[in-house]
């Protein structure tokens, strides 16, 4: 048990400091100056049965403050609560943006849902507005009325290809408060901000609730034909972009955001297990080495200090104790800024090992669900292995 200990304790080490400093939440919009011409934007916005998130969301669009022209393109992907119905029907009583609402049709062949209707709202922008920038946003994405043009500002500013937004989700009920600001804490340590923004850099990562892309960018890099099977989108966007274009790659940039926020609830602990497990599985490729690896990672890092503390203390040693302890404390320090970025009491930082065994398990059951055949599943579709 001391080795364990002292094994988690220099993983700790390692993730403190070695892992790009993925536990900081100061990564926030890159200095911006007004462009002298503000280049004109699409928003797409792909929608399956959103009526209930869309009063909360839609007009946040509508009424961005977007000094250029500007459109906004509601893919209605097959839904059956009148949410194509809806979206007009809050257009014609707030105004505000131009708004088109259309129906993409079933999805072709190796094609994920959201994919096909970003790809038949992006063709229709082009159509209808040619523009420069695309912003790609989900439909229980609320914006600040500037959000817009402060993306578009940070994008010219940098000569940036690609410019997301990690959007705070909603933190109301207990199992949220429990759950969600962990979501975030453990996608920054898979895909620490500092590296993705880094030119060169072989990390790449986007958050698909608010990803502004230059058209030329996605052209270059066949957005969204060359990533139309991908389950976990963003990332696999963000990769395309990356790789593509200049020498250099192309440039993207991706943080945490202050003005742009998630209204979907998830009021039951059901809820949110299936947001993380419906892609945890995709997410290590289908693959059962990598399982295996996740769930022996998951268990050194953050299940090893609490029972090493545990264990020392019934008498195992002042050695485990201490090694376990000391593990816990670093990754409870280093879960403090989350937990202040989404107002949660610094008191809940030692819950973090039970909400991880919480994402270990939902990762598991991802695995048990797709090789049922049922992986990947989400508004009554269910996508197989690519």
């Amino acid at each position: 048990m001391e080795w364990i200990g002292a094994g988690s304790l220099l993983a700790w080490a390692w993730l403190l400091l070695g892992q790009g400093f993925f536990w900081r939440t100061d990564v926030r919009l890159p200095d911006r100056r007004d462009p002298e011409r503000w280049p004109s934007v699409a928003v797409v916005v792909p929608a399956r049965d959103e009526a209930a998130v869309l009063p909360d969301s839609l007009p946040s669009l509508l009424g961005q403050k977007y000094p250029g022209r500007a459109e906004v393109f509601l893919v209605d992907d097959g839904s059956t609560d009148g949410t194509g119905a809806l979206a007009r029907e809050l257009a014609a009583a707030r105004g505000g943006l131009p708004l088109t609402v259309s129906s993409p049709g079933e999805p072709g062949p190796g094609w994920t849902g959201k994919l096909w209707a970003l790809r038949h709202g992006i063709a229709l922008a082009r159509e209808r507005v040619g523009p420069e920038y695309l912003l790609l946003t989900d439909a229980d994405i609320a914006h600040e009325p500037d959000s817009l043009r402060e993306l578009v500002a940070a994008a010219r500013s940098a000569d940036l290809d690609l410019v997301s937004q990690m959007a705070r989700l909603r933190v109301v009920t207990r199992w949220e408060r429990l759950i969600v600001p962990a979501f975030v804490y453990f996608f920054g340590q898979l895909y620490p901000f500092r590296w993705v923004n880094r030119p060169g850099a072989r990390t790449a990562a986007a958050a698909g609730g608010c990803v502004l892309l230059r058209r030329e960018a996605a052209e270059r890099a066949g957005i969204p034909e060359a990533i139309r099977h991908a389950v976990i989108d963003d990332v696999t966007l963000a990769r395309a972009v990356k790789r593509s274009g200049r020498a250099e790659g192309g440039r993207i940039w991706l943080g945490l955001a202050d003005r742009v926020a998630s209204v979907r609830p998830y009021p039951r602990p059901a809820d949110l297990w299936r947001m993380v497990s419906r892609s945890a599985y995709a997410q290590l490729r289908h693959q059962p080495l990598l399982l295996l690896g996740t769930v022996l990672g998951l268990a050194l890092v953050y299940l090893v200090p609490p029972v090493a503390l545990a264990v020392g203390a019934a008498g195992g040693g002042a050695a485990v104790a201490a090694l376990g302890g000391a593990a816990w404390a670093v990754m409870c320090g280093t879960y403090l800024p989350m937990l202040r970025h989404y107002g949660q009491p610094w008191w809940t930082a030692p819950l973090l090992p039970f909400t991880a065994l919480l994402y270990l398990l939902m990762t598991v059951d991802s695995a048990v669900q797709h090789h049922r055949g049922r992986g990947a599943a989400w508004k009554g579709r269910t996508y197989p292995k690519p």
